[in-house]
């Protein structure tokens, strides 16, 4: 059973054609992932099939009328009138209106349980909910609100959440009303990692058809089972998972370059024969010419190769980095750090992970210095350069060209000995062709945006680079050059992300926020993290379950091998021994402050806590170092 149909779809921006006669069909219980490069036509493609823009020629969509769907868009639009209820449950359906009633009555008997109004309110709708039969579709709706943080924000007006509530009130539409047929645009961007595992679940579980466009690998290939790319104006289709469509990709590209060199050579030849103008228009001639048009369209494929290049030199760093010493930030009653301590190394590599609401963009604030603290200390050394990618992205004139936006900050930059990019070199590397350099910045879509906001951070050469969800509206490609670029970067970084793949192939450790201002250091990244959460799990079971067990007659002989060390542990195995070095210098520096002041008592408690910190982490990263070498 088909759900959609497009036909004969055409999108022109100026001069540029991002896609023409593009057939699209998506059948029942189909869930794909649609990808392609910033710029290429993925957003416009979803507006057009969704009824938002209308193709730019005789193009058109159907979907199947007897099927309810909805199209859950990267920005969201609500009536700013309406409250969270309001907006959730915009609808006439006597059922849904009979729900709404009962979480808001919900809410205000949690604030106010004295109030006998309330009281009678309350057992009137629960009247109502037996008769609907609401109860099932109530439980329903109370999970989700939960899972997705709205729960306490039902009265609150539409126009006061930030852009991370309003995705999520829309997700919750969705979610709630359980249409046969989804569009999604990006529904993974402000959700923290928890609501992303519980959001694939929950998508797992229900009988759905989906169209999305992400850049979550992870979720792609837990969600969907079919991958359609648009390149160069055309649609590809593969029945995979995201490995698979590597493979296949790359095979296809292949493919067309051998055919488009044949058909140059053959072109050629009837290029000679074309330039003679047969006179007689035969059946035979006029099919001829008809063969030489497709042809010679055919010899001028040219394999896109073009990718975002990033060569940059990053500042000398010293030995110290950054020292945080029992840092303490509240607001009210959110607490967002108690007595936190951390000695930042050189080559540090920390993501930073926890639920949405509890303080971590404020946290990367009070390291930066954007931020006041209300207790502790924070140190920085005197070489660290920050770069700060945050999430707000680019702030600038819609109407200030792209070679402006460069050009204010540097003409030039160095990127080796002698070597220098000018401003336009370096767009080039970030694919802002001669003509894009001089588009506005308000016409550039939001990947291509948020492309143009690296450049602008990195071509200041920082050596500590902070990311607060970097990878929002980056295509998949742009995101593959960057994690290599963060590979083979020499600095610390420090990452914010809900993104589990970038996270896991770039960080070495974590930390954890686990709430009420308790940060949790954790030696891992977070799939590792996940395995010791689940290991921890199983040992509870275990020692649960724990019976005596008969003596083995002879003891089991274990063999053991050596396994050669991957290259991210060679590179880790080289960083600790700096690390190492580093800490005990710090430790002997310490250990002749606390016979200086022994007299002092309030100095000496302070360097005693230093101290044990710094021993702390040359013992555990001592333990690490032994594991690696055995």
């Amino acid at each position: 059973m088909i759900y959609l149909r497009a036909e004969n779809l055409c999108r022109r921006y100026g001069e540029r054609t991002l896609f023409k006669n593009l057939n699209l069909s998506i059948a029942k219980g189909e869930r794909i992932a649609l990808i392609a490069k910033n710029g290429t036509g993925k957003s416009s493609l979803l507006e057009i099939l969704t009824g938002k823009e209308e193709s730019d020629n005789d193009g058109k969509v159907i979907i199947d009328k007897n099927i309810t769907w909805t199209y859950l868009q990267q920005e969201p639009v609500f009536n700013p009138n309406h409250t969270v209820l309001e907006a959730i449950f915009n609808t006439e359906h006597p059922k849904f209106k009979t729900i709404a009633t009962f979480e808001l009555l919900t809410e205000r008997m949690e604030h106010d349980p004295e109030n006998v109004q309330i009281h009678e309110e309350m057992q009137k709708v629960m009247e109502d909910m037996e008769l609907h039969q609401a109860w099932d579709l109530e439980n329903k709706v109370q999970t989700i609100l939960t899972k997705l943080n709205l729960h306490h924000h039902l009265e609150q007006q539409v126009n006061s959440l930030s852009g991370g509530q309003k995705k999520r009130l829309a997700l919750a539409q969705v979610l709630i009303q359980e249409p046969d047929f989804v569009i999604m645009d990006e529904p993974t961007n402000h959700l923290d990692l928890q609501m992303i595992e519980w959001l694939e679940a929950w998508l797992q579980a229900l009988d759905l058809t989906l169209l999305l466009v992400t850049h979550d690998r992870y979720f792609l290939d837990k969600i969907c089972n079919e991958i359609i790319e648009i390149d160069e104006g055309q649609l590809f289709t593969y029945k995979g998972n995201y490995a698979y469509f590597l493979e296949k990709k790359e095979m296809r590209e292949t493919y067309q370059a051998k055919e488009a060199d044949a058909a140059r050579k053959l072109a050629r030849k009837e290029l000679e024969w074309m330039r003679k103008q047969p006179k007689a228009r035969t059946t035979k001639s006029k099919s001829r010419i008809d063969a030489y048009y497709e042809l010679k369209e055919k010899a001028a494929y040219q394999k896109d190769d073009s990718q975002v290049e990033i060569q940059m030199q990053m500042q000398r760093l010293g030995t110290k980095i950054l020292e945080v010493n029992h840092l303490h930030k509240q607001f009210g009653d959110l607490h967002i750090c108690e007595n936190f301590t951390h000695l930042f190394v050189p080559g540090e590599r920390i993501g930073i992970i926890g639920q949405n609401g509890v303080g971590k963009s404020t946290f990367l604030n009070m390291l930066l210095g954007l931020e006041k603290y209300d207790g502790g200390k924070i140190s920085k050394g005197d070489t660290v350069k920050f770069g700060y990618y945050n999430q707000q992205g680019i702030q600038l004139k819609e109407d200030k060209r792209v070679i402006e936006v460069i050009t204010d900050i540097a003409e030039y930059i160095e990127v080796g000995k002698g070597v220098k990019l000018t401003a336009t070199n370096l767009l080039k590397q970030f694919l802002f062709d001669a003509k894009k350099q001089y588009n506005y910045v308000g016409s550039l879509s939001g990947g291509e945006k948020r492309r143009l906001y690296l450049l602008t951070i990195l071509m200041q050469q920082p050596n500590f680079l902070v990311l607060d969800e970097p990878t929002n509206d980056l295509d998949i490609d742009t995101l593959n050059v960057l994690e290599d670029f963060l590979a083979a970067y020499n600095g610390c970084i420090l990452i914010v992300t809900h993104d589990r793949y970038f996270m896991d192939n770039l960080v070495d450790s974590l930390f954890v926020f686990e709430g009420n201002g308790k940060i949790r250091s954790f030696n891992g990244n977070y799939q590792e993290y996940l395995n010791d959460l689940e290991g921890n799990k199983n040992k509870d079971t275990d020692s649960k379950n724990t019976t005596a067990v008969a003596p083995m007659s002879e003891p089991v002989q274990v063999q053991t091998s050596k396994k050669k060390l991957s290259y991210k542990e060679q590179r880790e195995l080289e960083q600790l021994t700096e690390e190492i070095a580093i800490l005990e210098q710090q430790k002997i520096v310490l250990e002749q402050k606390l016979q200086e002041n022994i007299a002092d008592h309030e100095t000496l408690l302070a360097i005693t806590n230093d101290y044990e910190t710094v021993k702390q982490k040359l013992d555990s990263k001592e333990l690490r170092w032994l594991e690696l070498t055995e």
